[in-house]
């Protein structure tokens, strides 16, 4: 993990006041640019939640989608896409949720989640984790649960992670940012 580590560490660039002043945002797409790279963090996710039962990946948009399928690819299981809200066109669920600049709202398809899953959820970032938590909570109105959290980066000092915890589940994150 550590060549991994040090890897993501070299590709991933600091866009500083974007979205917004003030926001030091992490970007992932430089990994995009390696196979190889991008072969190996699907490989440590599925290292990682070796022995976890996983019924499905559930993606948050859109970076969420970028190693959150090949993820469910490798581990033979559904892929579900949770979305901005208004983005699928079928018949959806919602949830609201606070963001660490802002509000937010996803979706995913009704019935893509059956009662009893247990559901991998996945994004690029763990931030202030309303997000993640979002997802969660779309799981669980469908009478699902989450088998775990997993990460590229985590943003520690907005305490993402704390947030997670009363699911009490498996959290893994390869790089983690103070």
């Amino acid at each position: 993990m550590k060549d991994l580590r040090e890897s993501l560490e070299a590709s991933i660039r600091t866009v500083p006041d974007f979205p917004k002043k003030g926001i030091q945002f992490k970007d992932i797409t430089p990994i995009l640019e390696s196979p190889v790279l991008s072969r190996a963090i699907v490989a440590e996710f599925v290292k990682l939640y070796n022995g976890v039962r996983i019924d499905a990946v559930a993606g948050i948009e859109s970076r969420g989608f970028l190693f959150g399928l090949p993820l469910a690819m490798e581990l033979n299981v559904p892929f579900i896409a949770m979305r901005k809200k208004g983005k699928l066109p079928w018949r959806t669920i919602s949830y609201r949720y606070a963001l660490e600049y802002g509000e937010a709202e996803i979706e995913m398809h009704e019935g893509s989640i059956k009662p009893g899953m247990q559901v991998l959820v996945h994004d690029d970032l763990l931030a202030t984790g309303g997000t993640a938590c979002a997802a969660a909570e779309l799981l669980k109105m469908e009478g699902a649960e989450p088998a775990g959290f997993c990460f590229i980066i985590e943003l520690e000092a907005l305490h993402g992670r704390s947030r997670l915890l009363p699911f009490d589940r498996p959290l893994m994150s390869l790089l983690r940012y103070e």
